[in-house]
């Protein structure tokens, strides 16, 4: 795989200035989730003249693009395309300076603050080289652009479009840029992303005048109550060997200090690294607010998980196969990482085929930041992914990533 990727490199460096033009392209026009037309067009047009079969507006925007070469196994590799609803504050002058508009119709500030406009243009660069060099791999290739994951939302709405025309993969490969040395690449075993749930709670009580509680039943109580005994979940609940968070970040009730409202809103996020921790725990956030709410003498109060990410759990077999041809071509940058936790719906496709997947995090920050903070115990001073002051360092990012797409797909596909 290393001479194979040797012999690519005068290549490789031809095509980094062209990635990262279509980064700094697609940086400058982000696009909401579900609304990633533009970024969406331009992946489509790119394999369109690769020879690809192409496929578009799947689950609203997603593009798959199939490269039939000859018997062999069938190697998916997804990217994401869309943006977050903040501001850009890198100073930048490919700074987004884009507005979109919400769900609800509200506008708002939009920028590719988590680095999804890298992994486009990461897959678009390795659907090329793949395309560009079939003597080297046999199989098909699939390559997906999915839409929504900031909501996750995107990946089931693929997969509900992804009919019987669509090869069962053999292997599902996916990677994110991350805060790290830019050019390293970290693997794992097992657990190396979150689960993550947000959950929206409303509390019903029945209002009235400040100066007569006792003629009200007070939603302000029965949710303060409820995000006490909410945090006994991780405390009480859960065994000290499995890690979760739950985390309130929000309450809002009422306008008037005299005035005891009728609904109190309380907002949560969990986040987990077993299917069997984030079922209880769903559980218990159902128990516990039904149960202080009838306490109070109101009815059930209503529960609406906004996302729901289940937990990026890697293929053990898979990725020791993997992680051997990443050093084999890395060397001492690829390493075994910590799991994050941070969420993704990545693992959707593979849950939803049965199918082994991988996915693994690319370094992007600039190597003296990194050092520098590295030496003074202050990495999490560094802005990460979701930061509005969030940036890559560009050329040993996209090569990192690029290459590593390219050995990914190999290890499955190359020609022995």
């Amino acid at each position: 795989m290393t001479t194979t990727l040797k012999q690519l490199g005068p290549e490789i460096d031809a095509l980094l200035p062209k990635l990262a033009a279509i980064y700094k392209d697609l940086h400058q026009h982000p696009e909401l989730s579900m609304q990633e037309f533009r970024t969406a067009s331009i992946a489509a047009d790119h394999l369109k003249t690769l020879g690809y079969e192409v496929s578009e507006g799947l689950g609203t925007t997603g593009v798959v693009g199939i490269l039939k070469n000859g018997s062999g196994p069938v190697v998916m590799l997804r990217a994401d395309m869309d943006a977050l609803p903040m501001a850009e504050k890198t100073g930048l002058p490919y700074a987004s300076q884009a507005i979109g508009e919400m769900p609800d119709g509200s506008k708002t500030p939009v920028s590719h603050m988590c680095g999804h406009d890298l992994h486009v243009a990461w897959l678009m660069g390795a659907a090329e080289l793949l395309a560009d060099h079939r003597s080297l791999w046999h199989g098909t290739l699939m390559v997906v652009f999915q839409p929504g994951e900031e909501i996750g939302q995107g990946a089931l709405a693929m997969i509900a479009d992804m009919k019987d025309d669509f090869p069962k993969p053999d292997i599902i490969l996916g990677q994110h840029v991350m805060v790290g040395k830019a050019g390293t690449v970290g693997y794992r075993a097992g657990a190396i992303l979150s689960a993550g749930d947000s959950v929206h709670i409303k509390f019903h009580g029945k209002g009235a005048h400040g100066s007569m509680p006792q003629n009200a039943i007070d939603p302000v109580m029965i949710a303060a109550y409820s995000a006490v005994r909410l945090q006994t979940i991780v405390s009480r609940e859960t065994a000290p060997l499995d890690s979760a968070v739950l985390t309130i970040g929000s309450i809002q009730a009422g306008t008037k200090e005299n005035i005891i409202p009728d609904d109190a809103i309380l907002k949560l996020n969990m986040r987990s690294y077993k299917d069997t921790v984030r079922d209880k725990m769903i559980r218990s956030v159902k128990r516990i607010c039904c149960c202080e709410s009838h306490a109070s003498g109101a009815g059930d109060p209503e529960i609406e998980f906004i996302d729901s990410y289940p937990v990026t759990v890697n293929d053990q077999q898979a990725t020791e196969r993997l992680s051997e041809q990443f050093i084999a071509h890395f060397g001492e940058r690829c390493f075994e990482t910590q799991p994050a936790t941070a969420s993704e719906d990545f693992s959707q496709f593979g849950r939803h085929w049965q199918v082994p997947y991988v996915f693994w995090f690319i370094g992007g920050t600039d190597p003296q930041v990194w050092l520098k903070a590295e030496k003074a115990g202050a990495i999490e001073t560094i802005p990460a992914n979701h930061s509005s002051q969030f940036t890559l360092h560009l050329e040993e990012t996209i090569q990192a990533g690029l290459e590593a797409m390219v050995v990914a797909a190999l290890t499955w596909s190359a020609v022995r």
